[in-house]
């Protein structure tokens, strides 16, 4: 009875550790692997099978810093801790992790082996970013409305000067021509402006139950018409379980129109864009007295000559564009959108493989 009972304890205590969300990895007294939970194997992305029986330096040989927090706690039982400086390379792709490690003690005090602990940062370090850009375009959006402002007046009295001059001038003059340029830079520049109060000052959301798949169905729709002169493939890949969600519709539609023409402009003929829906098992968001919410992703996607690496970072900055004829502002406006439904926009771009941008929106 008492062997059963305790076959039954080891196998629960097992499965909690399997089930565990963070990475669980035991080392035995000689620094082998003994134990991997799923977590690890995804965070680490090492298979349990490949990895037990061997060492630390034998797993993360990429990673000193990992292997030096495991063999200081082999040696001298203490437990450490580094959130900020352990990054692990997964199928080629660098992922922050937070690290634990302690020595895997006996009841009676004996030292037996060490357990290292892992948490995936990704999600977190996603999130600060973020933040980050929230707080730079707001303190960005200030100094915008403040611009706007000053140079709409005086735009106002250049294009009635202009139209007045036009009007006086005779039929077939070459300086109509010139008041022409003058108008059409003075439209180009009062849409600039335009674009830099919508930034500054959006309009209140107006919140409604709002069919996504029937939002992007149909800026689909519209572009496939759009580029019949360029073979552009168009896919889409929705999830049929997504509810319809809280949302201002004009809002979605100026922020999703934006990235698939932004999609469509990157790939040449023969390219492929792609539109996909899911729901987002890695984060929640919770507001104060309510309950947790799930998230949905919408990714777009296209096949193009991707970003720069050195292009991200500042790619959703006011007045930075990788367009010879851009105005920096379409993506600006687009981050502001999704902030104020409280979502998040991340994007993902390799060199010559192309670009991905992901909108993670609550579900209701």
């Amino acid at each position: 009875m008492t062997t059963i009972a305790t076959e039954q304890m080891g196998s629960f205590y097992a499965n909690v550790i399997d089930s565990v969300g963070d990475g669980v990895i035991v080392f035995d007294e000689v620094g082998g692997c003994a134990l991997m939970n799923p977590a690890a194997e995804e965070i680490a992305g090492i298979s349990r099978r490949q990895a037990l029986g061997q060492g630390a330096m034998t797993l993360f040989a990429t990673d000193p810093q990992l292997c030096e927090m495991i063999g200081k706690t082999a040696a001298t039982g203490m437990t450490i801790s580094d959130h900020e400086n352990v990054v692990l390379m997964r199928s080629g792709h660098p992922t922050p992790v937070s690290v634990t490690t302690t020595p895997l003690l006996l009841d009676t005090g004996a030292k037996v082996g060490t357990i290292v602990v892992l948490r995936d940062l990704t999600s977190i370090r996603e999130l600060e970013r973020a933040v980050r850009h929230a707080d730079r375009l707001s303190a960005l959006g200030a100094l915008a409305a403040g611009l706007a402002h000053e140079i709409k007046n005086p735009l106002g009295g250049i294009r009635g000067a202009a139209q007045l001059m036009e009007r006086e001038l005779p039929d077939g003059s070459d300086l109509r021509e010139y008041t022409r340029v003058v108008l059409k830079e003075v439209q180009r520049v009062n849409r600039i402006v335009e674009e830099l109060l919508t930034l500054a000052s959006p309009r209140p959301l107006q919140l409604e139950e709002v069919n996504l798949h029937k939002v992007l169905g149909d800026l689909l729709l519209l572009q496939r018409r759009a580029v019949d002169d360029k073979r552009v493939t168009f896919m889409q890949q929705f999830d049929p379980s997504i509810p319809p969600i809280l949302a201002d519709e004009a809002l979605l539609t100026q922020l999703f129109l934006n990235l698939i023409k932004n999609a469509v402009e990157a790939v040449e003929d023969g390219g492929r864009v792609r539109v996909a829906s899911r729901v987002v098992s890695d984060y929640s968001m919770t507001q104060k007295g309510e309950r947790r919410s799930r998230m949905v992703a919408v990714e777009v996607s296209d096949d193009g000559p991707g970003i720069r690496p050195e292009q991200l970072e500042h790619l959703f900055t006011p007045f930075f564009s990788t367009k010879a004829k851009g105005t920096g502002l379409g993506l600006a406006i687009c981050q502001k959108i999704v902030t104020e439904h409280r979502g998040m926009i991340t994007v993902d771009s390799d060199a010559g493989k192309g670009t991905t941008f992901t909108i993670t929106l609550p579900l209701n």
